[in-house]
C-alpha cells in the first residue's frame, strides 16, 4: 500500500493510464462501477475491464479522487500548466468518481469550444456518467448543452442562389441528408440514455425533463415522433405504476400532440368546411398512414388509466395522471367548443369530432370511425387495442362526468383496498369541485 507522497503520486499516475487504455483499448464500454473491495490485495491494477463493463476498485478512491481534484483546481488557479490531452484525461477520471464536479464539466466545455474534444465523444462520456450516477443535475445539463453545439453546426449556412453551382447544390443536399441522419441518430441515442437513466433511478425527474427537451429541440413539431413516444410508452408506465415522472412524461405528450393535431387539423378544416370535414377527422404522419384524433387519444389514455387502476389498485400516481387527463380533455373540449361558435353542452356527450361545425350528424362520423378501426382482415394475430375495443363492444363516447362519477362509484363498491377508496374518494370531490362547478 502506497503511503509516502511520492508513492501516491506514481500509484495515481498509473490508475489514470489504465483508465485512459481501458477506454481505448475497447471504444464500446457501456457501464461503469466500484468494485467493493477495501484494500490492494494483489499487485494488479485496480481498473477492471470484463466485455464492456468497467470496474474500479474502492480502495483507490480515496487517493485518486483528490489528486485528480486538486490537479484540476491548480489548473484553473493557473499555478499548474496541462496540455489538452492531459485535461480529457483528468476530467473523464474526475467526473466518473464526481459527476456533480461544475469546474470539470466547464473545462470540458471549453476543449469542445476550441475544438480539442469532440461533442460525441463527450456525449459517450456522459452517457457512462450516467450509469452510476442517473440522477446527476450537472450531467444532464452538460449533456444539453453539448446537443445544442452540435445543433448549431448542423445548421445549415445560408447563402445567396445566385452564388451557387450547380455542384455546390448537389453538395449542400448530400451534406443536408448527412446532417439529418445525424439528428435522428442523436435522437434515438438520447432516448436510450433518457430510458437506460429512469430505470436505474425510479421516479427521476432530471431524465425525465431532458427527454422532454429532446423532444422539444430536436423533433419539434414531428407527430410521427411524438405519436410513436406515445405508444412505446405504455409498457413502461405500466411496468412502472408508481413513478409520476413517467406519467408526467406521458402528459407532455398528450398535450404536444393535441395542440399539434388541432393546429393542423384547424387550418383546412375552416376553408372546406363541412364538404370535407371526413378529411379532417384525422392526421396523417410521414408515412401517410392514418392515425388518431384528439377524441381517440383522450379515449384510449383514459382506457389506459382504468386498465392500470383497476389492476394495481391503490397506487396514487395512477388516479393523479387520470386526473391530468380528464382535465386536459375538458378543457380542450371546451376551448373548441367555443372556438367553434356553440354553446357547452354536458360532459356526457363529448364524441363530436373537430372541424368546422359540430352538429348532429357527427354522431354518424363517429359510427363509421369505428368501422375504419377495424384491423386489417389480412393481418395475422395480433392483439391491438382495437381489436380489444371491437370484443367489447362499439366504441364508447369520451369520457364525462356521469361515466366518471360511474367509474369511481364502481371502485368504491368493489375495492378492498383502503388507499384505493381513499383516492377514489378524493378524485370524486375533485370532480365535483373543479369539474362539475
Amino acid at each position: 500500500m502506497a503511503e509516502s507522497e511520492e508513492e501516491v503520486d506514481v500509484l495515481v499516475q498509473r490508475v489514470v493510464k489504465d483508465i485512459n487504455s481501458a477506454f481505448k483499448k475497447n471504444p464500446n464500454i457501456d457501464e461503469i462501477g466500484v468494485i467493493p473491495c477495501p484494500e490492494a490485495r494483489y499487485n494488479r491494477s485496480p481498473i477492471v475491464l470484463v466485455e464492456n463493463k468497467l470496474g474500479m476498485e474502492s480502495w483507490c478512491i480515496k487517493f485518486l479522487l483528490p489528486f485528480v481534484h486538486n490537479k484540476l483546481l491548480l489548473y484553473r488557479q493557473r499555478k499548474q500548466w496541462l496540455d489538452r490531452e492531459a485535461l480529457i484525461d483528468i476530467t473523464c477520471t474526475l467526473l466518473l468518481l464526481n459527476a456533480d464536479f461544475t469546474t470539470a464539466w466547464n473545462v470540458r466545455k471549453e476543449l469542445v469550444q476550441c475544438g480539442a474534444l469532440n461533442p460525441e465523444k463527450d456525449l459517450y462520456l456522459g452517457k457512462l456518467v450516467l450509469t452510476k450516477f442517473p440522477k446527476s443535475p450537472e450531467t444532464w445539463i452538460h449533456r444539453r448543452w453539448v446537443l445544442q453545439q452540435v445543433l448549431r453546426q448542423c445548421r445549415p449556412c445560408p447563402q445567396g442562389a445566385e452564388h451557387k453551382e450547380m455542384g455546390q447544390v448537389e453538395q449542400g443536399q448530400a451534406q443536408g441528408a448527412a446532417q439529418a441522419e445525424q439528428l435522428q441518430r442523436l435522437l434515438q441515442e438520447e432516448m436510450q440514455v433518457c430510458s437506460d437513466a429512469a430505470g436505474r433511478y425510479p421516479s427521476n425527474y432530471n431524465a425525465w425533463s431532458h427527454r422532454i427537451w429532446v423532444l422539444q429541440n430536436l423533433a419539434r413539431g414531428n407527430l410521427k415522433i411524438l405519436h410513436d413516444e406515445l405508444s412505446s410508452m405504455k409498457l413502461w408506465v405500466s411496468m412502472h405504476v408508481s413513478d409520476h415522472s413517467g406519467f408526467h412524461y406521458r402528459q407532455f405528450l398528450l398535450k404536444a400532440l393535441v395542440g399539434e393535431i388541432t393546429q393542423a387539423v384547424e387550418i383546412p378544416c375552416a376553408a372546406l368546411q363541412a364538404a370535407t370535414n371526413q378529411h379532417c377527422a384525422h392526421w396523417p404522419n410521414e408515412d401517410g398512414l392514418v392515425t388518431a384524433t384528439v377524441p381517440e387519444l383522450f379515449d384510449d389514455e383514459m382506457e389506459l388509466c382504468t386498465d392500470l387502476i383497476e389492476t394495481y389498485p391503490g397506487h396514487e400516481t395512477l388516479w393523479c395522471h387520470r386526473r391530468h387527463v380528464f382535465f386536459l380533455w375538458h378543457h380542450w373540449r371546451k376551448e373548441h367548443l367555443q372556438s367553434g361558435g356553440h354553446p357547452p353542452s354536458p360532459l356526457n356527450h363529448t364524441d363530436e369530432m373537430f372541424g368546422s361545425s359540430l352538429d348532429a350528424s357527427l354522431d354518424r362520423s363517429v359510427q363509421a370511425m369505428d368501422i375504419d378501426l377495424a384491423p386489417d382482415s389480412g393481418r395475422q394475430g395480433g392483439y391491438t387495442q382495437d381489436t380489444k375495443r371491437l370484443k367489447r363492444g362499439p366504441m364508447q363516447a369520451c369520457p364525462g362526468l356521469p361515466s366518471e362519477h360511474s367509474f369511481v362509484t364502481k371502485i368504491l363498491h368493489s375495492c378492498r383496498n383502503t388507499e384505493q377508496g381513499r383516492f377514489a374518494a378524493a378524485y370524486r370531490k375533485w370532480l365535483d369541485s373543479v369539474i362539475g362547478q
